[in-house]
């Protein structure tokens, strides 16, 4: 195993790196994971999030979105974890941010360059003209909530199930997979396809492929190489003050 030092050195020395982030990052602020003993989907019935029900029943769904995410979301804020990721960019040592998660945190942390797989719980779009909404309290008082362009039924900006992933962001998302030479995966499982092949394209590739989780996963065995058995805020913080140890050298 390498030491955090060592970890820092490789994250300094790479020309394009990227993090690929899930739930675990999110766990540390409040959001429980989906899957698990305590995940989200062993309390609540997925089925209600297919995207053939929303058409069929959209109040229904949304107030099954209100209930599972926005109440879960609510007052939620980016942790330690969040905020080094988005320092990192900043000083150029992190390029892009892949995240599977719909909290929105790493934005909400500073990070730009995020793409986010699996869409925006902050926002809702119009199903029938394709206008973002941001999400409000004011919004979620009547439900379903209605486009003030055309009319149109609007729908939480997230994949629901058996609905499209968007184009342009899974194309730059392998993209990036495909440009990076260190992907620093944090707080997934790596069992969601397509987004799990995402550090397996980045290792064909010849990347350095960091995992930080707390137990392992479909990665730690296969692509990792290195494995750091830990929570999020922890490690992040580990890596990030060898960083700094290095610049004042």
């Amino acid at each position: 195993m390498l030491d955090y030092k060592s970890i820092a050195e490789i994250i300094i020395n790479s020309k394009y790196t990227s993090a690929f982030t899930g739930a675990g990052i999110s766990v540390e602020s409040g959001i429980p994971p989906f899957r698990g003993e305590n995940g989200l989907w062993s309390k609540y019935d997925m089925s209600l999030l297919d995207i053939n029900y929303f058409y069929k029943f959209p109040k229904e769904s949304w107030e099954f979105s209100v209930e599972v995410f926005y109440k879960t979301f609510e007052n939620k804020i980016p942790n330690l974890a969040h905020e080094i990721i988005a320092k990192m960019e900043k000083e150029n040592l992190i390029d892009s941010i892949i995240t599977q998660n719909i909290d929105n945190l790493h934005k909400e942390a500073g990070s730009e360059n995020v793409l986010q797989f699996h869409g925006n719980s902050k926002e809702a779009v119009c199903v029938k003209c394709n206008r973002k909404y941001k999400v409000t309290e004011e919004m979620l008082d009547s439900l379903p909530p209605y486009c003030e362009n055309c009319g149109g039924i609007l729908k939480p900006d997230f994949i629901f199930f058996g609905e499209s992933l968007n184009e342009a962001v899974y194309e730059k998302s392998f993209a990036e997979a495909l440009k990076a030479e260190v992907i620093l995966i944090v707080g997934t499982t790596g069992k969601i396809q397509p987004a799990s092949m995402i550090p397996n394209i980045a290792k064909q590739n010849g990347a350095f492929v960091i995992e930080i989780n707390i137990d392992e996963s479909e990665y730690t065995n296969t692509v990792s190489d290195i494995f750091i058995k830990e929570k999020a805020t922890i490690a992040m913080n580990n890596i990030y003050n060898e960083i700094c140890n290095f610049k004042n050298l």
